[in-house]
C-alpha cells in the first residue's frame, strides 16, 4: 500500500508544499472555538456566537471562487500572503474587541471572511502541475487523509487555548498560525517556481475561450459541486449529533473523542484508497460512505439506548472509513472536469460548496434531532449523503471533460510487479 506514496516524496518541493498547505488549513478546524467561547464570555448567548461564526463562513464562501480566479491569473505566492496577514488582522481585531461592541463582530467577521486564505485550492491546483497518473491520485489520496489530521489536530489546538487564555487567547493564537501558514506556504511556492499561473494549453479553448464566463456554467463541474455541498452537509449532520448525543447521555467531553474516532477512521480508509490501483469510482465511494453512516441509525436512540457511548465507537470507526476516500475521487475528479488553467477557481467553487453544505446542515439536523432524536438526526444525513451518491451516477457523462479523461477502472488492489 504504501509504495503508492513513495514516489510523493521523491516528487521536488512536493513535501514541502504539502506540509505547509495543511499548516495554512489549521484555521478552519480551530476558529469555531475560539469564536464561540468568545462571543459567549461577551453576551452570554451560544446562539450569537453560533451567527458570528456563521457570518464568517458566509464571507469564505462568497471569497471561494473570487480568491480561485485570481490564483489562476496572478501570483499564488501573493495571494497567500496578502490574504493571510488581512485574515489575520481581522481576527485581531475581533480578540480585541471591548464586549461593549460585540455587534461589530458581524460586519468585521464578514470582512475577514472574505480574505479567508485559499490555501486549499491553491494547494489543489498546484498538485496536478506536479504530478500525473496513479501519482496523482495517490497526492490527492493522502491529501484528503491528512487533512482529517487538521480536522482534529485544530479544536483540540484551541481548546488547549481556550484552557489557557479564554476566547481571547484562542482567536490570537488562530491568528498567528494563519500567518505562519499562509507566509509558510507562500515562500514554498516560490521556492518550487509555481507562483505564476500555469501557461494556457491548446485544450483550454473548449471550456475556457471565455475566462469571464463561470465555470458554474460546466455541466459535470457544477454537478460535482452539489455532490460535495450534499456530502459535507451529511457529514456535518453526524458531528453534530454526536455532540448532541453525549451531551444527552451526560458526557459532553466524550464528543470530541468519538469524533475523533470517526476521523481516525476515514485517515485509515484514506491511506488505503490512495494504495489501490486505477482510477478511483466516485459513485462505488459514495454509496459506501452512505451505507457506513446508515449503520449508526439503528444503534441510537430512540431506536436504541446503549448503556455508554463507547459503545458506538467500533462503528464510528467503520462509518468513517469511506469518507476521505469520496472525497479524494471527488476532488480528482473536479480537477479533471475544470479548465486546467482555471483549476484554483474551479476549487474555490468546491469550497463555497462545502461551506454552504456545513452552514445549511446545521438548522435541518437540529430540526430533526428535536423531532426524532439522535436517530432521526442521522437518518437526515444518510439521505443528504445518499442524495450525493446517485448524482454521483452523472458525473462523467455530462459537460467537458468526460471524454478526455482516461477509463475509470474499478477501485482494487495494485497488481504485483
Amino acid at each position: 500500500m504504501l509504495k503508492s506514496y513513495r514516489p510523493l516524496l521523491s516528487v521536488p518541493h512536493l513535501p514541502e508544499l504539502f506540509v505547509w498547505s495543511l499548516v495554512a488549513r489549521m484555521n478552519i478546524a480551530g476558529l469555531p472555538i475560539g469564536i464561540t467561547f468568545l462571543v459567549a464570555d461577551w453576551t452570554g448567548s451560544y446562539a450569537l456566537a453560533g451567527a458570528v461564526s456563521t457570518t464568517l463562513t458566509v464571507g469564505a464562501a462568497v471569497a471561494g471562487p473570487l480568491r480561485g480566479r485570481s490564483a489562476d491569473r496572478g501570483r499564488t505566492d501573493r495571494l497567500m500572503t496578502l490574504c493571510g496577514l488581512c485574515y489575520g488582522a481581522g481576527l485581531v481585531v475581533l480578540a480585541l474587541l471591548p464586549a461593549s461592541l460585540w455587534w461589530l463582530a458581524f460586519p468585521l467577521c464578514l470582512v475577514t471572511g472574505l480574505f479567508t486564505p485559499p490555501a486549499s485550492q491553491v494547494g489543489r491546483a498546484l498538485w496536478p502541475r506536479l504530478t500525473s497518473g496513479q501519482t496523482r491520485t495517490a497526492m490527492y489520496a493522502a491529501e484528503s487523509t491528512f487533512q482529517e489530521l487538521v480536522f482534529v489536530l485544530g479544536p483540540l489546538v484551541a481548546a488547549a487555548a481556550v484552557g489557557m487564555g479564554g476566547g481571547v487567547g484562542a482567536v490570537l493564537l488562530i491568528a498567528a498560525v494563519s500567518v505562519a501558514g499562509s507566509t509558510g506556504f507562500a515562500v514554498a511556492i516560490r521556492r518550487a517556481g509555481l507562483a505564476e499561473p500555469p501557461e494556457h494549453g491548446p485544450e483550454a479553448a473548449p471550456a475556457g475561450g471565455n475566462r469571464n464566463r463561470s465555470l458554474m456554467r460546466l455541466p459535470e463541474l457544477a454537478l460535482l459541486v452539489v455532490v460535495c455541498l450534499l456530502l459535507i452537509a451529511g457529514l456535518a449532520a453526524v458531528d453534530l449529533v454526536i455532540v448532541a448525543w453525549a451531551r444527552e447521555m451526560g458526557r459532553p467531553g466524550g464528543a470530541g473523542i468519538l469524533a475523533a474516532i470517526w476521523s481516525c477512521g476515514s485517515l485509515v480508509g484514506g491511506l488505503v484508497a490512495g494504495g489501490l490501483a486505477g482510477r478511483p469510482r466516485l459513485s462505488r465511494r459514495a454509496f459506501a460512505a452512505t451505507a457506513g453512516i446508515a449503520l449508526l441509525i439503528p444503534l441510537l436512540p430512540p431506536v436504541l439506548e446503549l448503556p455508554t457511548p463507547w459503545l458506538l465507537a467500533p462503528v464510528l470507526f467503520v462509518a468513517g472509513l469511506a469518507i476521505a476516500p469520496t472525497l479524494a475521487a471527488a476532488t480528482e475528479q473536479i480537477g479533471d472536469a475544470a479548465p486546467h488553467e482555471r483549476r484554483a477557481e474551479a476549487f474555490g467553487w468546491m469550497n463555497t460548496g462545502i461551506t454552504t453544505g456545513v452552514a445549511a446542515s446545521a438548522p435541518v439536523t437540529g430540526w430533526l434531532v428535536d423531532l426524532g432524536g439522535p436517530a432521526l438526526g442521522v437518518a437526515g444525513g444518510t439521505a443528504m449523503v445518499l442524495l450525493s451518491a446517485v448524482l454521483t451516477l452523472g458525473a462523467g457523462r455530462t459537460g467537458r471533460g468526460s471524454a478526455s479523461r482516461a477509463p475509470e477502472r474499478e477501485d482494487g488492489p495494485r497488481p504485483a510487479a
